[in-house]
């Protein structure tokens, strides 16, 4: 359990390092009138991309979409949920496999029959050692996911983010109406579209 943990800690390691070594030191900006350019200065999706990354749910809090939280945590607890359901099951089956080995190739009677599993005694050597190699490519599996949906979670937070600017005021609207087109010289439906004042 300890090679895992160390490899993912290095790994987050190595992130935070990546992460601090693009930033860049901009100091203060050039006062602006441009509504969009402070909002961005506000609200910078770097920020909100760095907390996710170190915290899971730390750049939805920071955008401000709390109803997100659930989701984010739903999806990693479930994938760390199954990780830990293979790692007992690959633990479990790898021990009945190298006890039912040594009872076979020692031909004693091993003490250590009865610590396995009861559901895994009167399985035979073989099938312990594809359920073991099975748990043991799911572990891998999991982990991938994991960290997927982690990477998905830093996405979100900060394409959250640069939307955060978008305008969705009321000068932008479509509308259709029913009339007479000059262009085509017939009757009918047409697609109005709005962008701004």
């Amino acid at each position: 359990m300890k090679r895992p943990q160390q490899r993912l800690f290095l790994f987050l390691l190595f992130l935070i390092a990546l992460t601090q070594g693009w930033a860049q030191q901009t100091g203060s900006l050039p006062p602006s009138n441009n509504k969009y350019d402070s909002a961005q200065a506000a609200h910078s999706p770097r920020k909100a991309a760095i907390r996710s990354a170190l915290v899971p749910g730390l750049g939805q809090i920071y955008n401000k979409k709390y109803w997100k939280l659930p989701i984010v945590y739903g999806a990693l607890g479930a994938s760390g949920a199954v990780f830990v359901y293979n790692l007992t099951n690959y633990r479990d089956t790898r021990f009945a496999y190298r006890v039912k080995y040594n009872m076979r190739v020692n031909r004693t009677d091993s003490l250590l029959f009865k610590s396995i599993k009861s559901n895994l005694q009167p399985l035979p050597e073989e099938s312990l050692r594809y359920y073991r190699d099975q748990f043991r490519r799911d572990i891998d599996y999991s982990v991938l996911f994991f960290l997927l949906l982690w990477g998905l979670n830093v996405v979100d937070a900060s394409v959250d983010a640069h939307l955060k600017t978008f305008d969705v005021g009321p000068d932008l609207s479509f509308q259709l109406k029913a009339g007479y087109s000059e262009l085509a010289q017939t009757n009918g439906l047409s697609l109005k579209m709005r962008l701004g004042k």
